[in-house]
């Protein structure tokens, strides 16, 4: 979901993912994969973790 889309989401927005709790995720900048994670679930909330900054390629800046 590009960010203008995540800023206009008003309180209560329901976004479907295709993760579950405890599930590797790739996260994405420009559709660049720059970390990883896992989806993590705390009462109501919803969160990804990151474990681990991915390398960037040599010619990204």
């Amino acid at each position: 979901m590009p960010i203008h889309q995540v800023m206009r989401l008003s309180r209560g927005a329901i976004i479907e993912l295709d993760a579950t709790e405890q599930d590797e995720v790739k996260i994405l900048a420009n559709n660049l994969p720059i970390a990883s994670g896992v989806v993590m679930v705390d009462r109501n909330r919803i969160a990804v973790e990151v474990k681990q900054m991915l390398p960037r390629a040599p010619d990204r800046r």
